[in-house]
C-alpha cells in the first residue's frame, strides 16, 4: 500500500490487508473485516485464482472468497473480463492478447481518483505502475492508450487492444452491476442494468462477426429505454468491431437493433 500512486489508489479503496502466511488467522481476519466492509456498503472483490488465467483454463481456487461468503451470508457473483478472450477467439498473437488482458485488468483504476475523466487519470496511473514494473515503452503505450480511449464520451478504438477493451467493457450490462439495493431510487442507468437478466458477447471468426445478445425484463425497462441510454456505447462497439474487421450485431429480446 506504500507504493507511490498505485498503493495510494488501493488505500483509497479500503482494501482488506492480510498476511498470507498466517493461514486460518488470516481467513478469520478477512471474514471480520469483510463483514465490516459489506455493512458499510462496499462490494468485496476477491481474486480466488491468485493470478491471471488464460481463457478456458482454470487452476485451484484459494479458499478466501468462499470463507468470506460462508461467514457473512453474502451472495457470490463470478466476474471475468473478456478483452483477452475476444482477441484469442479472433486469432491474435499471444503478446497482443496479454496486453488486452492487462488493459482489462487496469482500465478502471482511474475511478480511485474520480469517476469523471477516469479514463485519462487511469491511463496516467497505469503508465507509472507499468514503468516501475519494468515494462517496455511500446507495450506501455499500447495499454495506456487503450485505457485512455475506453470512455464513450472522449474515446474511440485506435488499435486491436483498444477495440477489445471497448467491446468487453461496453457489453458488460447485467443486474449484478447495480449496487443500489433500493429499487424505488433507481436512476435510468440502474434500471437498465437491473433489467438485463442475461447478456452474452458472441465472437464468430469465420463470419467476421461480434454480437451482443441481451435478455431484458421489460416490466423494468423496455428495449427502447435500453437503446436510448446505451446508443453511444453501442456505436462505439460497432466502430471497435470494424477496426477488428468484424461486423457488430446487437440483439435485445431477440429483436435485432444493430
Amino acid at each position: 500500500l506504500w507504493i507511490p500512486f498505485f498503493g495510494w489508489g488501493l488505500a483509497l479503496m479500503s482494501p482488506i490487508a492480510i498476511h498470507r502466511g498466517r493461514g486460518t488467522a488470516a481467513l478469520r481476519q478477512m471474514a471480520r473485516r469483510g463483514k465490516e466492509r459489506l455493512e458499510q456498503g462496499f462490494w468485496v472483490v476477491v481474486f480466488p485464482e491468485g493470478t491471471r488465467i488464460a481463457p478456458g483454463k482454470t487452476r485451484k481456487y484459494q479458499p478466501g472468497g468462499a470463507w468470506l461468503a460462508a461467514h457473512t451470508g453474502a451472495p457470490v457473483v463470478p466476474v471475468a473480463h473478456n478483452a483477452g478472450l475476444i482477441l484469442s477467439e479472433l486469432g491474435f498473437d499471444e503478446q497482443t492478447i496479454e496486453l488486452a488482458r492487462i488493459s482489462g485488468y487496469m482500465h478502471d483504476i482511474g475511478n480511485t481518483v474520480n469517476r469523471d475523466d477516469h479514463a485519462h487519470s487511469g491511463a496516467l496511473m497505469a503508465r507509472q505502475i507499468l514503468k516501475e514494473l519494468g515494462m517496455n515503452y511500446a507495450d506501455i503505450a499500447t495499454i495506456t492508450s487503450a485505457i485512455g480511449q475506453h470512455d464513450e464520451k472522449t474515446g474511440t478504438a485506435i488499435h486491436p487492444v483498444s477495440a477489445a477493451l471497448i467491446l468487453a467493457d461496453k457489453s458488460d450490462v447485467h443486474r449484478n452491476r447495480v449496487r443500489n439495493t433500493i429499487k424505488e431510487s433507481f436512476d435510468i442507468h440502474d434500471r437498465v442494468n437491473y433489467a438485463a437478466i442475461k447478456s452474452t458477447l458472441c465472437i464468430n471468426k469465420d463470419k467476421a462477426a461480434i454480437g451482443l445478445d441481451i435478455t431484458l425484463d421489460e416490466t423494468i425497462c423496455s428495449v427502447l429505454d435500453y437503446f436510448e441510454i446505451f446508443l453511444q456505447r453501442m456505436i462505439m462497439c460497432r466502430r471497435a468491431a470494424e477496426l477488428l474487421d468484424c461486423k457488430f450485431r446487437l440483439t435485445a429480446n431477440e429483436i435485432k437493433i444493430i
